[in-house]
């Protein structure tokens, strides 16, 4: 059930984006390694598609039986 508040403070989404980066630090760390901009760019790209990727593996599937 959404409150009211929820919705009107935009609660949600920044759980939603809250989670993401917990699940970010989690996997990939809480620091960039690389020095130069160009690097951390790249880290990112790295590191988004690798948490993508791992998330997709695990979600299901569904299929409509009617």
């Amino acid at each position: 059930m959404v409150h009211g508040w929820q919705r009107t403070s935009g609660y949600n989404a920044r759980a939603k984006v809250e989670a993401a980066i917990a699940r970010y630090k989690q996997v990939i760390g809480n620091r960039l390694r690389a020095h130069s901009d160009y690097g951390r760019r790249t880290e990112l790209i790295i590191a988004s598609t690798l948490l993508n990727r791992m998330f997709g593996l695990a979600r299901p599937t569904y299929v409509r039986v009617a």
